[in-house]
């Protein structure tokens, strides 16, 4: 038997080689342990101890007399590791709760501010990174925070939030990613924080609508004024005279009073009934500006059916799919208008084929009144067209149809560009092609006696309205 561990080395340079590798097993094993089950993992400092533990390793190769000092060497920062793992993990075992205040409410691409509040009861100073819960297509800033707080202190995180899709969301969890005192370790701790969070449209048109309207600026947003055939006979108010007004409207005793012309503004006595179809299937999948067709929609209905509560109509949806998916009888009232947000907020494209039969059936048993049903929707292909212009065509008499299709910018981009490059020139003709057919489509509805209306989807809601104006100037219903 060797007499000193120098000679016993030196005279086994097979245990010189294994060495390292033996006592890499030995460290990795518990760490592996230690990750699996308390979520501990090493920090970038490990990269450093492992450095001077396979430096000590080289040159116990070529000195057999280091040997001690490396066992030595190793020994200690093991000893170290594992005192700085233990510190920490009894550190940050109890004595942290989170808490995270976030409005229920908000609106699509309009950003608003959360607020995580983290408490530290321990007796040790918490030192690390604190990431919330974030839902898909949301945009957080930051991301990640930065923590550091004191032992028996309160710190309060605030983070701005922009979201990117409507619906119902569900905020579940927070993380925190603590370091040891050492900084040799990182702990991954998750708390279990739910709160909902709902997205509606953003609302900001009907606001603007509201306010051009009281200044008679409507046009600003593309909305004409549509002379009202016939009298209508129940005052409404008065206001600046315009050009499109009839002049025996004028009330030349006001005039007169403000010294400037003012007409008399009456009111439809007539109510009418809306029933808005949306369609929710794949012909509204396609995104234009980082939003569905089904959001640009959604919008543009909105915005009708904010103008024709105001005007004291009744205003109904029906969302469907390859099924039914909700129904909103028509009411009047301007909470209405918070009844058809609720029932649409969370609807999203579906990659499946939309059941217009099933939808048009719907309707048919559950509104016999009537009423002007508007259809939102897409033709892409000859099936689903031919669908649209039968279910809509079967419509006149009963009701008034109208339909609401959706231009697609890059086929008129492609016609319009110069660029006289072969393909260029291919794909201009095979656009051409697509937007001749979809113009037949378009007369084959109005042929049928269905009211069309053809818009970029950007561009949707100011045609939308003017169409309703025209059917209520014309008393059409």
């Amino acid at each position: 038997m060797p007499e000193t561990i120098e000679q016993f080395f030196s005279g086994s340079p097979q245990l010189q080689l294994s060495l390292p590798w033996l006592l890499f097993s030995l460290v990795a094993i518990p760490m592996v342990v230690i990750a699996w089950r308390f979520r501990i993992y090493p920090s970038w400092w490990w990269v450093v101890l492992i450095a001077c533990s396979l430096l000590m390793s080289l040159v116990a190769i070529f000195i057999p007399k280091v040997i001690v000092v490396a066992l030595l060497v190793d020994l200690a920062l093991v000893v170290v590791a594992a005192t700085d793992l233990v510190w920490g993990y009894l550190l940050t075992r109890h004595g942290i709760s989170v808490t995270r205040k976030i409005p229920r409410t908000c609106s699509l691409g309009v950003p608003f501010f959360g607020e995580v509040q983290i408490e530290n009861r321990t007796r040790s100073t918490l030192r690390g990174t604190v990431r919330d819960d974030l839902p898909e297509h949301f945009e957080s800033h930051p991301e990640l925070h930065p923590l550091r707080l004191e032992s028996l202190d309160l710190i309060t995180l605030q983070r701005r939030v922009i979201p990117r899709r409507r619906g119902a969301f569900l905020m579940e969890r927070l993380d925190l990613v603590l370091q040891s005192p050492m900084r040799f370790w990182n702990r991954y701790l998750t708390f279990s924080v739910e709160d909902e969070l709902n997205v509606y449209p953003n609302l900001k048109q009907l606001a603007d609508y509201a306010l051009l309207a009281k200044t008679d600026r409507l046009s600003l947003i593309g909305v004409r004024k549509k002379r009202v055939i016939g009298q209508d006979n129940e005052f409404e108010r008065l206001r600046d005279y315009t050009r499109d007004d009839n002049y025996r409207h004028i009330d030349w005793r006001s005039t007169a009073r403000r010294g400037r012309l003012t007409v008399k503004q009456f009111q439809s006595e007539q109510s009418q009934r809306i029933v808005f179809l949306l369609d929710c299937g794949r012909m509204m999948v396609n995104e234009h500006d980082g939003m569905s067709l089904l959001d640009h929609s959604f919008n543009s209905i909105l915005m009708m059916a904010y103008v024709a509560l105001s005007q004291g109509d009744s205003v109904g949806m029906l969302c469907f799919s390859d099924q039914v998916h909700s129904y909103l009888p028509p009411r009047s009232g301007s909470s209405q208008l918070n009844r058809l947000i609720h029932a649409g907020f969370d609807q999203f494209p579906r990659l499946v084929e939309s059941r217009y039969d099933q939808a048009f059936l719907y309707l048919a048993n559950h509104c016999k009144r009537r009423s002007m049903v508007v259809l939102a929707t897409n033709v892409i292909d000859e099936v689903n067209a031919q669908s649209v212009v039968d279910h809509l065509g079967n419509l006149k008499g009963p009701h008034l149809p109208v339909g609401v299709l959706m231009r697609d910018r890059r086929m008129y981009e492609a016609i319009e560009k110069e660029d006289r490059e072969d393909y260029c020139i291919y794909r201009a003709a095979a656009a051409a092609d697509v937007l001749l057919w979809r113009q037949q489509v378009l007369n084959d509805l109005s042929h049928r006696g269905v009211l069309v209306v053809d818009a970029f989807p950007d561009e949707l809601s100011a045609p939308l309205v003017n169409q309703y104006l025209e059917v209520k100037a014309k008393h059409l219903l």
